[in-house]
């Protein structure tokens, strides 16, 4: 009982002593994870509004993949990656397995269908409403896609900040591509699991509040986001 009375205090000790092995892991997480959102948007956004704006064949199925792929298993990802990186894979030879790298491009893998789903879902409608003033203007539909995003700007933060709570709060696929190496791999959520498991409460709880902060905070950004949307009209285009 002693202990866990004892237990508030050791981890705010440790967030408000700033704790090196503490930082190091917070500042790998957000970093890695900012990576992974970052090439998600810049390849998901424009994705998920081509598929608003173009008309082709297989764009159905490309549609119904995106948005079934918002549940894709990490750990699924984790072993695939795991297969293709290992030193009899097919790209074994980059020698990035146990690597940040590794967990970047798993953390990617996940995030991409959140931001490309939520891109095209928000796309659709911007693109109803303004698509044929820009087709008018003499805009083609590659050329309206950075006009839609700019349009619905709001809503494709909402996705990219979607796919970074995706990545932050990931597990499975990092645990297995990335090794939870000391100070090198090591993530809030490996750690926590590992911590947890040699009885390290007051570190797993730290990060564990961190973890929540973060989340709370990227939760609360969309919120506002999606409410402010509703409430300011949108500008038209030029």
């Amino acid at each position: 009982m002693s202990d866990f009375l004892a237990l508030p205090r050791l981890t705010l000790g440790l967030l408000l002593g700033f704790d090196a092995a503490l930082l190091r892991i917070i500042v790998l997480s957000v970093a890695v994870s900012f990576s992974a959102t970052v090439v998600a948007s810049v390849l998901g956004l424009p994705l998920g509004a081509a598929l608003a704006v173009f008309r082709f064949r297989g764009r159905a199925p490309l549609i119904l993949l995106a948005n079934a792929l918002l549940g894709l298993p990490p750990v699924v990802v984790g072993l695939t990656l795991y297969l293709l990186l290992s030193r009899s894979g097919p790209l074994g030879a980059l020698g990035i397995l146990f690597t940040p790298t590794a967990m970047v491009i798993a953390q990617f893998v996940l995030a991409l269908p959140i931001v490309t789903a939520l891109s095209h879902r928000a796309m659709e409608g911007i693109w109803r409403d303004y698509g044929d003033d820009l087709l008018v203007s003499g805009a083609s539909r590659l050329r309206a896609i950075p006009h839609l995003l700019s349009i619905g700007r709001r809503e494709s933060l909402t996705a990219v900040l979607a796919g970074f709570g995706r990545t932050i709060s990931e597990v499975g696929a990092i645990l297995i591509v990335g090794g939870n190496i000391a100070g090198y791999t090591r993530t809030m959520t490996t750690a926590i699991v590992l911590e947890t498991s040699e009885g390290n409460l007051a570190f797993a709880l730290a990060l564990g509040l961190v973890l929540i902060a973060l989340s709370v905070a990227v939760s609360a950004c969309a919120f506002g986001l999606e409410a402010r949307s509703r409430r300011t009209p949108r500008r038209g285009t030029a």
